[in-house]
């Protein structure tokens, strides 16, 4: 191409700087057309699979297992390698040893007479399954993923041609080396390990990792170390943010939740916060209380001692008492969040042990409030201020929950947009007739609908955690991130209300009526999906809804597909208090370049079953949608952005060739 207009140079002037910075990058036209035919060649690979998960509610072993087995994606590319020459039981072993390396080599070492030849045909076996999960990236997307320590040696056996059969005996050196020098072990755990992190390419959490499950600390920890992950807040996860930003009423709520089903250890044990101020004070105030309203509720199979459960029941009691106070305080400091019908304490006969809710009078189950001062209802006592000082302390100071919150702010958000799909976990706040409500923020009177909410709600939830040198400002974002707690127009809590209170003190369950969110009533409607689609700019035409927060009940008929395909709901079911009502553990989402893939898991036994008999999660797979041609990167976001790149680095060849810049030998 010949330049001879000043336009064209006027039109490089504009991106010069940007220019010589990329020229620092690639600095000769040699390195910037490899560059070029590098993501040119990247753009029509097959694109990457993406997992999707939610409500994963603490329950680490089962997510776990999930995320080790892909949804069954791992035993998919087992079968489709060795779907003929394999049975279902060594199927079945060789995926076991994918999915827990370390664990299962122990009992083959036990087991096997020959361990030589099991290493010999099972280094083999896991070369074939890591060359087909590997067959869709580039070679350098897969080098970045082989362990430091055997990437030379993964590489060359990976990248073994069907022509390289005089190469044969050089291969099968290798194999012979790694047993001989006592290596095998280690090479298969990093085989597997590298096919685990190969069948996913990104990974989606669409909110709640937090709340009556023994491991959400554990759930963290794996989450934080996976290779590409973003995740969608729910509402239990706001919960626990504001709790560790100092928000005193959260703080009280997530104890409340973890005493009411005994989970008192991810509190403890998890993160290192000490529970005893509680204890001491709720044999203080409550010793002679039998709290029986307040008898948590036990899920796990740990088992507790009579003395353990009244203990807990008493903080239990102890801490809902005050996180009532502390909600009250907010409430009233915040009249445009529209929660005064929460406000119950001063609605209570003390004297009668009674309580008028919407004109009825209603008997309390439990009469004893020995904190509270019927003329204050809403004042701590200097014990209750002095109490939750000191657990404020310990949050803001806990290394390891700070640690895993900052990971929710840094690769978390409100909603996400990912080829053409709009992840959010609950709903969108919308009116009986379909339209996006108006919901007032702030004491300015400003109205914020549909993606402007969204969006002005994670600017303050942020605000909450970072703004620390605008204490009112920051006072203002904990207190939003409690609303969006159990706020009637919170998007993660999707309901009028939150009937803690009367479920806990008033048997008369009229009084423990949530109403949904008319979004819910809608969720089979295409008008609305289409709707919110354009709110967020998205095609309506190829897009997808992906939803967790409300569990699917089989039972009842309910499905996960609404709106015609618009829409999916795929709560995980992970927590064991839901697969009653649910008659499944949940769904979970693959989204590879082939199509949609909808997963209903059984319940998971135990990681111990799954290693020692073999039995993974029974799943079955459901094809939502299937392309009529390969999706190729070229057509995710992914490849928007190598397409920018591209042409980028075209200017920068232009830069070159006209002299604008001169190349760096």
């Amino acid at each position: 191409m010949i330049y001879s207009n000043d336009d064209v140079i006027q039109g490089f002037d504009e991106e010069l700087r940007y220019l010589n910075l990329l020229s620092k990058q690639f600095p000769t036209i040699a390195s910037a057309c490899t560059e070029i035919i590098n993501l040119q060649a990247i753009l029509n690979l097959p694109k990457g699979t993406e997992h999707f998960l939610s409500d994963i509610h603490g329950e680490c072993e089962s997510f776990n297992h999930v995320i080790k087995n892909g949804s069954g994606n791992i035993k998919r590319k087992i079968t489709e390698v060795y779907g003929d020459t394999l049975s279902e039981k060594e199927i079945k072993s060789l995926a076991t040893l994918i999915y827990y390396p370390e664990q299962k080599l122990e009992i083959i070492h036990k087991q096997e007479e020959d361990i030589e030849e099991w290493y010999r045909i099972t280094i083999y076996r896991l070369i074939e399954i890591s060359r087909k999960a590997a067959f869709k990236y580039s070679r350098m997307k897969v080098r970045k993923a082989l362990p430091e320590e055997f990437a030379y040696i993964i590489e060359e056996l990976m990248h073994r041609g069907p022509e390289e059969y005089d190469k044969e005996e050089y291969y099968s050196g290798i194999i012979k080396a790694i047993i001989k020098i006592g290596r095998a072990d280690e090479f298969i755990i990093a085989m597997s390990k590298l096919i685990q992190r190969l069948v996913i390419d990104r990974l989606h959490i669409v909110g709640d990792i937090f709340d009556r499950g023994p491991g959400a600390d554990v759930v963290m920890d794996t989450i934080t170390k996976y290779h590409s992950v973003d995740i969608q807040w729910g509402n239990h996860d706001v919960l626990w943010m504001g709790a560790a930003a100092g928000s005193v009423a959260c703080i009280a709520t997530v104890l409340r939740i973890c005493a009411r089903y005994v989970n008192l250890d991810t509190i403890e044990d998890g993160y290192g916060i000490n529970m005893l101020p509680l204890a001491t004070f709720a044999l203080e105030f409550y010793n002679s209380d039998e709290c029986a309203s307040f008898k948590p509720i036990v899920e796990s199979d740990k088992i507790y001692t009579d003395n353990d459960l009244k203990l807990i029941a008493k903080m239990h009691k102890a801490i809902s008492i005050i996180q009532f106070k502390l909600e009250g305080e907010i409430i009233k400091r915040r009249p445009h969040f529209n929660m005064e019908d929460r406000l119950l304490l001063n609605k209570i006969n003390y004297s009668e042990g009674t309580i008028e809710l919407n004109g009825k009078t209603y008997s309390l189950n439990d009469k004893s409030f020995p904190t509270i001062n019927p003329d204050k209802p809403y004042e701590l006592t200097q014990e209750e201020r002095e109490l939750m000082e000191k657990l404020k302390s310990s949050f803001l100071n806990s290394e390891k929950l700070q640690k895993h919150v900052r990971f929710l702010f840094s690769n978390g958000s409100m909603y996400l947009k990912f080829n053409s799909n709009l992840l959010y976990h609950g709903c969108i706040p919308v009116n009986d007739d379909g339209s996006f409500k108006k919901v007032k923020i702030g004491s300015s009177g400003k109205y914020y609908s549909g993606k402007s909410y969204f969006d002005r709600l994670e600017i303050l939830v942020r605000e909450g955690y970072f703004h620390i040198n605008n204490p009112e400002a920051r006072l203002y974002g904990m207190d939003i991130t409690w609303y969006l707690w159990t706020g009637p127009d919170s998007p993660l809590f999707g309901k009028d209300k939150m009937t803690t209170f009367e479920r806990y003190f008033i048997d008369d369950k009229e009084t423990h009526v949530e109403k949904k969110s008319p979004y819910f009533k809608l969720e089979d409607s295409e008008k609305m999906c289409r709707m919110i689609f354009e709110e967020f700019g998205l095609n309506p035409e190829v897009s997808h809804i992906i939803n967790g927060h409300m569990p699917v009940k089989l039972k009842s008929g309910e499905s996960p597909i609404r709106a015609n395909g618009k829409l999916l709901v795929i709560d995980g079911g992970f927590s064991r208090a839901y697969q009653k009502a649910t008659g499944i553990a949940g769904y979970t989402l693959i989204y590879n370049s082939y199509g949609l893939l909808l997963v209903s898991h059984d319940p998971f036994e135990s990681t111990q079953v799954a290693i020692e008999e073999e039995k993974d999660i029974h799943s079955t797979t459901m094809v939502l949608e299937k392309e009529v041609e390969r999706k190729r990167v070229r057509d995710t976001d992914d490849g928007e952005k190598l397409i920018a790149q591209i042409k980028d680095l075209e200017m920068l060849l232009d830069a070159y060739r006209i002299g604008l810049i001169k190349e760096q030998r």
